[in-house]
């Protein structure tokens, strides 16, 4: 029986961990192991990092609050936008409880008593619904932009999502892939939050083979004009130079073009696959369903990685 070599992808993380193949491919990817003090020798004089069991943290959902509740997530579970975003609604004056103007924030309301409006549209608590779409080029995620021809919401059939949802996070006009969308306001600020450091897999298609060197660069980490940035993971897709398979957990905009770019590499095609334990497994380009339930609980513990 043939053997086969054992591969694992770098890391730059000080926890290591395997590398796990994208969602879209059966194949296991492979990259050059880094050499540690934790290593195992399979076959003469090769060695490879043992693969460490990385036990996902497990957080209790928040138990349902009675009483007075601050405004902004009041605001935010409403649908209307995120926590951080219903600050500036307040602090700009677009927001009164009971006729008055509240601009003050941590300002407390009672949801059973109290009026809320939000440019004299009253906001009312709607069910919480969680949306995953496989998102196709020529679509912004920006919902606020004037000069956009197409949105990712005009791919929602209003009959059958009612309710306003909105993106969370970004992917850019030309980037397709797993994208969530929610009213739930709590969610996308823990998923945004750089601190929970969501996983992100990404497929990029360069316009020509990225160098053994380049690659290294990568994980061992670059200086861009916003700060220095690495991958948490890297890889060939399929023996394909030029088809690259990264794992990042940085949410800043336009963040896997800009590291290619800066080692001279133009991103032809970038394909999200992954996005905190979701992906868009029987999806075709532009659709979208309703989260499971299971999906939706271990979203809310953090329990995706």
């Amino acid at each position: 029986m043939e053997n086969k070599k054992k591969t694992y992808s770098r890391t730059n993380k000080v926890e290591k961990r395997p590398a796990r193949p994208f969602a879209d491919k059966a194949k296991p990817y492979t990259a050059r192991p880094r050499k540690t003090s934790d290593t195992k020798t399979e076959g003469p004089g090769k060695a490879f990092r043992k693969p460490a069991v990385r036990k996902p943290a497990v957080r209790k959902s928040a138990v349902a609050e009675s009483g007075p509740v601050r405004l902004n997530k009041y605001i935010a579970n409403s649908g209307v936008c995120s926590r951080r975003e219903a600050d500036t609604l307040i602090e700009t004056g677009q927001v009164t409880v009971n006729g008055v103007q509240v601009t003050e924030l941590g300002t407390k309301i009672d949801p059973a008593k109290d009026e809320v409006r939000f440019n004299g549209t009253r906001i009312k608590g709607e069910k919480k619904v969680y949306l995953v779409m496989n998102k196709p080029k020529g679509f912004v995620t920006t919902l606020s932009d004037p000069h956009a021809d197409q949105t990712v919401m005009d791919l929602i059939a209003k009959n059958l999502c009612p309710q306003r949802v909105y993106p969370v996070g970004r992917l850019d006009k030309a980037t397709t892939g797993v994208l969530l969308l929610t009213n739930d306001g709590d969610l996308s600020e823990k998923l945004t939050h750089p601190s929970h450091q969501v996983r992100k897999i990404y497929q990029a298609q360069l316009d020509r083979n990225l160098a053994k060197e380049d690659f290294d660069k990568l994980l061992d980490g670059i200086e861009l004009e916003d700060g220095p940035i690495a991958a948490d993971a890297l890889s060939y897709v399929e023996n394909d130079k030029s088809l690259i398979g990264l794992e990042i957990h940085s949410g800043r905009n336009r963040i896997v073009r800009r590291m290619f770019e800066h080692l001279g590499y133009k991103v032809k095609k970038l394909d999200r696959v992954y996005f905190a334990g979701l992906t868009k497994k029987k999806l075709r380009r532009g659709a979208w369903r309703f989260l499971e339930e299971k999906e939706i609980n271990l979203l809310k513990m953090g329990a995706f990685e």
